[in-house]
């Protein structure tokens, strides 16, 4: 099989196409065990998170083969699963809930204290790391899915069959980018019609939740990045109106007053979280999506709580219920109310993988998705 693996981090702001971080080798093709599944990817999406890990402000355990998010066909079941055939379609999930912890029983899985403990190791839910160099160095497993490759060993739990003729290029981007930019909006700050939203950082979850908020019937939709590239994309998604940071004051209170119901950040920045608590109303929520740096401190009024009732929300994948959410969302895209291929940018082949952490990077693409 092959797959990309990243030995060392590099710095942000690194040319990631000279320094060339992700190697895209063979390694030992692994069986599934007891509770697994091999899969055939067929397409992968490069993340935020992807790039967070390669600059080092998601700690994870290297060397490890990169990508969570991906789509799929079943080509081998591991004993004692039985609800899941070869030739299944599969959306990959980067949170493999065990369905019997404390956060799994009371029915949010995507905060499953066992996916936290085996993603945080590199290991797999149903055992140890699987992946290993033509040598036998182990190589840590991403999320649970390592999904920039040809073909990966997988939790059942990893999984969501999904119906045969959703376009692949359609699938890829629902088990990461749409499962938590829409759960932000629908799960997390349960969104009515009639509020006011405005969305901070336009990448693929901003977006989806754009989406999200024009099919809850948001009054207002307020699209916000400092790229003012993404401005009609966010237009094109539903936005009611889109600007820049230094514009998101006037555009909202042009819209909705006082303040918007609710603000989802999605930039994985303490200080938009600040202001975004800044620029909701009384009684309003900021539902935190993005992922800061881990020594990154947020310091806002306290008296925005109780003296204003303003809640800060924190969201994981969208606190998704992905068998429940991913076929819930597809037929918003069979009906056409969720138009996702506005999110694809292009397709480039695994072998451009560093080439596209710099577009990434650089705010020219939204999802790059790549052939194996």
């Amino acid at each position: 099989m092959r797959a990309a693996v990243l030995y060392n981090t590099v710095p942000a702001g690194t040319s990631y196409s000279e320094a060339r971080p992700l190697t895209v080798e063979e390694l030992e093709r692994p069986e599934p065990r007891a509770g697994e599944l091999g899969i055939s990817i067929t397409y992968s999406s490069l993340c935020h998170s992807d790039l967070s890990v390669v600059d080092g402000s998601r700690v994870r355990p290297l060397p490890m083969a990169l990508g969570h998010e991906a789509v799929g066909r079943v080509v081998s079941v591991g004993d004692g699963v039985t609800d899941v055939s070869p030739g299944d379609h599969v959306v990959l999930v980067f949170v493999p809930s065990c369905g019997d912890c404390r956060a799994c029983r009371a029915g949010r899985p995507a905060l499953c204290h066992r996916a936290a403990d085996v993603n945080g190791s590199g290991d797999l839910l149903h055992g140890e790391a699987l992946l290993r160099t033509r040598s036998g160095e182990r190589i840590n497993h991403h999320l649970g899915v390592s999904a920039f490759a040809d073909y990966a060993v997988v939790a059942r739990e990893s999984v969501v069959v999904v119906d045969d003729d959703i376009p692949d290029t359609v699938a890829a981007m629902f088990g990461c980018a749409v499962l938590t930019g829409m759960g932000a909006v629908f799960n997390t700050a349960q969104v009515d019609g009639g509020q006011s939203v405005a969305v901070f950082g336009l990448g693929a979850v901003g977006l989806s939740a754009v989406m999200a908020a024009r099919i809850a019937r948001a009054a207002s939709i307020i699209a916000i990045d400092p790229n003012p590239g993404k401005h009609q994309l966010a237009l094109d998604c539903g936005a009611s109106a889109a600007g820049t940071p230094e514009e998101a004051a006037g555009l909202i209170a042009g819209a909705a007053g006082d303040g918007v119901d609710v603000a989802v950040e999605a930039v994985g920045s303490a200080r938009v979280i600040a202001s975004c608590l800044e620029l909701v109303a009384r009684g309003g929520a900021v539902v935190s999506v993005g992922l800061p740096h881990p020594s990154a401190e947020l310091v806002v009024p306290a008296l925005q709580f109780a003296g204003a009732g303003k809640r800060l929300l924190g969201s994981y994948m969208g606190d998704a219920v992905p068998d429940r959410d991913i076929p819930r969302y597809l037929e918003y895209w069979r009906d056409g109310r969720l138009p996702v291929e506005l999110l694809h940018s292009d397709t480039r082949p695994l072998a451009e993988i560093n080439e596209g952490l710099d577009a990434l990077a650089a705010g020219k693409v939204v999802r790059r998705l790549f052939r194996p």
